[in-house]
């Protein structure tokens, strides 16, 4: 079956940048929309950013908007999300997630395949 693992994640200063990664392994697909979720303590899974098979489509929530950017790399099936500016609120949980489908959607139901997920901290 699919198989999805990020990495990248870490502690970081308030104004500081990451850089996550996700690797697709097994039944995943160059074609398939992947993304970014993320999970606070107590909150719930809230979407932050996807990109089509090609690459030539994008969205970002607008929490993140003009901070993240999302790219892949179809060649190495990998997915990449680049934080900069971070804030305390943007403490959380990450995780990739990948479906068949063409939409670039923000609902969790549409998103069957996910990793594990990668802490990401950012101190005040």
């Amino acid at each position: 079956q699919a198989q999805l693992v990020e990495s990248g994640g870490g502690l970081v200063q308030d104004g500081g940048s990451l850089r996550l990664s996700c690797e697709a392994s097994g039944r995943t697909s160059g074609r398939w929309t992947m993304g970014w979720f993320r999970q606070a303590p107590g909150k719930e899974r809230e979407f932050v950013a996807a990109i089509g098979g090609s690459g030539d489509v994008s969205t970002h929530a607008d929490s993140v908007k003009g901070r993240f950017t999302i790219s892949r790399d179809n060649t190495e099936n990998r997915v990449a999300l680049q934080m900069n500016s971070l804030k305390p609120d943007d403490t959380a949980v990450y995780y990739c997630a990948a479906n068949p489908e063409n939409r670039l959607s923000p609902y969790q139901h549409h998103w069957p395949y996910w990793g594990q997920g990668t802490q990401v901290t950012v101190s005040s």
